[in-house]
Formats: structure tokens, sequence, C-alpha cells
């Protein structure tokens, strides 16, 4: 890892927002100042990348600087696990809960100084405007998230094919973004890709809150510098079999680091997310 990728996250221990990272002008007007910095950021990214010059550096760059922008807006992050992303000596599919937009652009960052990695992502955001050139040059798995049969075919074909190759793979199980976490919506869909190649699954849970889902569009929504977000990377794990253990250890896993952090004093419920 380079320094100037390393000079956010460590190699080693969990990463904790250091006091003092907030500006208070940014922290004051939130919405107003991350969006600016963003857009920026995307696109300077997404010009890059229709020219064919924005490559895995480039993404890992585009999401730490994404994430400094959260923390000058008063966003405090609490990852945790990524002893386990060192120890890795083999790709892996990393199966997560999906909360928001906000791990969408700020794995890239954590994960990637680590391992080479992409995304499973439906079939629309391809199309989407400016960060469709971005999303292109990931490659991604894409899938149309309305033929359950082809999906699978799709995942397992390409999935096992990156894996091969030394990409991993991040997969959200649940159909769409939500901040509970229901097991019945979790499909196995991740724990069957990593089977089918041989490679461990990483579970990830997440809180990420904070930059809330929009009203009128998905992914711009309100920032709320209250909540504070929470990643941990669990222990590889290999399965046998059709891997119903390990999705059952996933879920466990999950579930449980949530209820943790909605347990504590450091991610409170503000009144206004209440019905």
């Amino acid at each position: 890892m380079t320094q100037e990728q390393n000079d956010i996250l460590p190699l080693n221990g969990p990463y904790l927002t250091a006091a003092g990272s907030a500006r208070p002008l940014d922290k004051f007007f939130p919405v107003v100042w991350f969006y600016c910095r963003f857009l920026s950021i995307i696109f300077r990214a997404s010009a890059g990348a229709k020219r064919n010059a924005y490559g895995d550096a480039d993404w890992s760059r585009s999401s730490r600087d994404i994430m400094r922008a959260l923390e000058r807006a008063g966003i405090v992050f609490d990852i945790t696990g990524l002893d386990h992303l060192k120890a890795l000596d083999t790709p892996c599919v990393f199966i997560a809960n999906h909360m928001s937009m906000l791990e969408t652009v700020i794995l890239p960052f954590i994960i990637r100084p680590f391992r080479k990695v992409t995304f499973i992502v439906k079939d629309s955001l391809m199309t989407y405007p400016v960060f469709k050139h971005i999303l292109r040059s990931r490659h991604p798995i894409v899938v149309s998230r309305g033929n359950p049969r082809q999906d699978l075919k799709t995942v397992m074909k390409e999935g096992k094919a990156l894996l091969d190759n030394g990409v991993s793979v991040i997969v959200f199980p649940q159909t769409t973004r939500a901040r509970s976490f229901d097991p019945e919506t979790f499909n196995s869909l991740g724990v069957k890709l990593a089977t089918r190649a041989g490679v461990p699954a990483v579970p990830l849970a997440l809180i990420t809150d904070a930059w809330e889902n929009g009203r009128w569009i998905k992914e711009f929504g309100r920032i709320n510098p209250a909540r504070k977000v929470y990643f941990a990377f669990g222990k590889p794990l290999r399965s046998e079999g059709r891997g119903a253990d390990v999705h059952r250890r996933v879920l466990d896993f999950i579930g449980t680091r949530i209820q943790q952090w909605r347990g504590s004093s450091d991610h409170p419920e503000s009144h206004e997310d209440k019905p």
C-alpha cells in the first residue's frame, strides 16, 4: 500500500475517526458542503472513467476523498476487523447488509488496499447518469433482479471467473437498502458463490444510516452527523456442501453486531426517525 492510500486507514487494528476531523462550517451545513465535495469527486472520477483513465488506485482515491468529506461534515467512522482483511491470502466473497449509498462509495477504499474487488450491481445502475462510467470501469457483475434464475447463473459464472482471477466480490443479499436487518430477506447468493469458487466468505456488518436515503432521489438523502458509521469484518468462513452453516454464521455475525451497535450510546436514534 502506498503512503497516499495509507494516510487514513492503518494496516492493522481498528480505525476510529480522529477527534477534530470535522470542520465547523461543514458540520453546521453538512448536506450542502458534503454534496458539493461529493459531486466534485464523482464528476472528476466519471470524466476519467469515460476516457478509460480511471484505474484501481483512482477508485480507491475517490473513495478515500468521499470518506474524508464525510468526516469533515462530522461523521464518525468506527471500522473493525481490518486484521482479517490483511490476513487474507486469497480472494473472497464479502457478504454484507445494505443500508445506504455510503457503503457502496466507501468500501472501495477500505477493501481495495488489501484485495482487488468489485460489486454485484443492478443493471439499471449501468445507465445511471455520471455514475455509469465509474461502474463500467470497475467491471461489476450485472444482474437484473427481475429473473432470479438467470441472475443466479450470471453470478455463478461471472463471479467464479473473477474470483479465479484474484478479484473479490462484494454481495448485498438483501433485495433493497434497509435500516433494519431482517434475516428473512437475506438470500444465500454470496455463500453459494463462495462455495462454488472454493473461496472464503467474509461477513460484513454495517450501519451507515448517517447518509440517509433520499425521498426523491434515493442516492441523495440527508447527512446526519449525529449517527455514527460502523463497519465490522468477520473472520473468513469456508463452506462445504450447500453452505447452510456458513450462511447461518454470516446472519448471526451481522445480526449480533447491529444489535450491539443499536444498543450503544454512540448511535442515538433521532426523534425525526421515529414514526
